[in-house]
């Protein structure tokens, strides 16, 4: 694991490298009901109370998909200037979630809502950034695990863990950035603007209250360096679920430093998902 003493200093990272983010943001939607049954969305009842066969996942429901929802998706693609499929489709995204109970998440794959746009960014300082968007995607939330008898809360050390369906099913938006190149030093500067910037935006269509505190809005941060004058992107790592504008910022800067030193004593960077610690500013594996 790489420490904050093995960091090579944020100057001397940028001086040999050009970094390259991808930003996918996930969006709860504040509609009254779930993605694909009629399931209550409040949020505070008593665990799996707001659950049903459909969110259940149990044999023979069937889904159906909420209006509202895809006229939120729509609202936002048109908000990032995207182009609006006539025709999309759901696809099941398969690979183990301890907390989705059908063992698969309904999303979209190659044939999203909302696809090839933009949002112009603003920084600190007036200057304008155009970062690119791929896709605006419909899918659906996960449940929510709780890790108990270990001294972190997380699922290191834990003796069990307690599951509460009440938030599978509920309607997300994740959107997907193309990769940011051309930021150089500013980088983690403009996801922070970019995702502050998004979170405005979806406040004024009034689509979801995105309160990174509580997790209605979250953002996974994807990294790679590449050397000066190289035309190939690097290896990447994902800092997954980050819930602050000032931790996008601080993730993303992390990363070049680590990715940096890696790079730099000769090493390789390992394509994989990290976490992001708010106490130290630091990733892990």
């Amino acid at each position: 694991m790489t420490t904050t003493t093995d960091l090579v200093s944020y100057e001397d990272a940028l001086a040999s490298y050009d970094p390259v983010m991808g930003l996918e943001v996930h969006v709860e939607l504040g509609t009254a009901t779930k993605m694909f049954c009629g399931c209550s969305t409040a949020l505070g009842a008593d665990p799996n109370t707001q659950t049903c066969p459909v969110c259940l996942g149990l044999p023979g429901a069937l889904p159906v998909v909420n209006a509202t929802g895809v006229e939120s998706a729509i609202k936002i693609g048109l908000a990032l200037n995207c182009e609006i499929a006539e025709w999309c489709r759901f696809a099941r995204k398969n690979y183990f979630y301890p907390d989705m109970p059908k063992n698969f998440q309904t999303s979209q794959y190659d044939e999203p809502i909302a696809f090839n746009g933009y949002l112009d960014v603003q920084m600190e300082d007036g200057e304008v950034f155009r970062v690119e968007i791929e896709r605006a995607h419909m899918e659906e939330d996960t449940g929510k695990s709780t890790h108990v008898g270990g001294a972190t809360g997380r699922i290191h050390g834990a003796s069990h863990s307690l599951l509460d369906y009440n938030r599978a099913g509920i309607p997300l938006i994740e959107i997907v950035t193309k990769p940011i190149t051309g930021a150089g030093e500013r980088a983690p500067e403009v996801a922070r603007a970019y995702v502050r910037e998004l979170r405005e935006l979806i406040r004024a269509l009034g689509v979801s209250e995105a309160r990174m505190e509580m997790g209605q809005m979250r953002c996974d941060v994807n990294l790679s360096l590449m050397p000066k004058g190289a035309d190939k992107f690097g290896t990447r790592s994902e800092t997954k679920n980050v819930n602050s504008l000032r931790s996008v910022e601080r993730a993303a800067r992390f990363e070049i430093q680590r990715h940096a030193a890696v790079l730099s004593s000769g090493g390789t960077i390992v394509q994989e998902t990290r976490h992001f610690h708010e106490d130290t500013g630091s990733t892990i594996s």
